[in-house]
């Protein structure tokens, strides 16, 4: 469906609602027309700056609105950055994302520091660089480009419908903004979303219509299965259907033929079946390593496994 003719509501919803059996199928047979069988693309994510964040998103213990056990911790310094990103590398990651606890990319030293850390990381080689930070201004964007980041990540979380149930503090066309921002600069796009914070079924078709209304297509679709924190206001919300959150795999994989479908937050909670039925359905990438900026990650022996288990190649 990554054509000229712009994808509609209906199309999405149409995908979705296939009988599960043909949605897997169609999902794979498209994941084999542009990708590699049996490849999937580890990544690690770094918390590069945690807590304290003067956004109130409803599912997120980095929120300075909430009282949660999360350890605050500052800025690192960009050579701990680097080094980090080498023992990742030497554990088998293909990507490296850094992330901060920002509302927007501030100016002065922070930024000279994550700078310094991102030419730092892409000097190692081998590895894509991504960043997390939250909006930017098109001069920030453009250094980042010029220090060596590659992707950038700035996820649209929900429909835009169900948004201002999740977060006040920050528009939608925002976050439009901030990806037109990340493109106009010349980098790649990491954009996705989070299931399980209440939503309808019609929000998680609006998400992945709004992911589809981009032009040119994120290059990475990192789909998230909410991990419940106690403390902030989702912290009750009940689990996504397993079902459900494969088809929200398997939708994303036909929309984006050439994207990377991230597998991302809420693997720990996930069976082997779940995950298994989610690589079928044309998922091709996940985080490995401890942690998810603040949420648990399963071990990455867990993952090496896993992957061996079900014969495919996480390099």
């Amino acid at each position: 469906m990554e054509t000229k003719r712009s994808v509609t509501l209906e199309d999405v919803r149409q995908i979705y609602t296939l009988p599960f059996t043909e949605l897997v199928f169609r999902a794979q047979s498209v994941h084999r027309e542009f990708h590699e069988v049996g490849k999937v693309q580890l990544s690690t994510l770094l918390s590069i700056k945690t807590g304290r964040c003067p956004e109130d998103c409803k599912y997120c213990p980095q929120s300075s609105h909430y009282e949660t056990s999360l350890q605050i911790e500052p800025l690192m310094q960009a050579k701990e950055i680097v080094d980090r990103a080498a023992v990742a590398k030497t554990a088998g990651a293909e990507r490296f994302c850094m992330g901060a606890a920002w509302r927007q990319v501030p100016d002065g030293p922070q930024f000279e520091t994550v700078l310094a850390a991102v030419r730092g990381v892409a000097a190692l080689g081998g590895l894509e660089v991504c960043c997390t930070l939250g909006m930017m201004r098109p001069d920030q964007a453009e250094k980042l480009r010029e220090a060596g980041c590659d992707y950038y990540n700035h996820n649209l979380d929900t429909s835009r419908s169900h948004y201002s149930k999740i977060i006040t503090t920050r528009r939608y066309d925002d976050r439009l903004q901030t990806l037109q921002t990340a493109r106009k600069a010349g980098l790649k796009l990491c954009c996705g979303g989070i299931v399980g914070m209440g939503e309808s079924v019609e929000d998680r078709l609006g998400l992945l219509f709004e992911l589809a209304q981009l032009d040119p297509p994120p290059e990475s679709i990192p789909i998230n299965a909410y991990v419940p924190v106690a403390g902030v206001p989702l912290a009750e919300s009940a689990p996504v259907d397993p079902i459900d959150f494969v088809r929200m795999i398997g939708t994303a994989r036909i929309l984006f033929p050439r994207g990377e479908v991230r597998l991302s937050a809420g693997r720990t909670s996930m069976s082997e079946e779940l995950q298994a039925l989610c690589f079928l359905a044309g998922a091709n990438s996940i985080f490995f390593g401890e942690k998810l900026l603040t949420t648990p990650n399963p071990d990455a022996s867990e993952d090496r496994a896993l992957l061996q288990k079900l014969g495919l190649n996480g390099s």
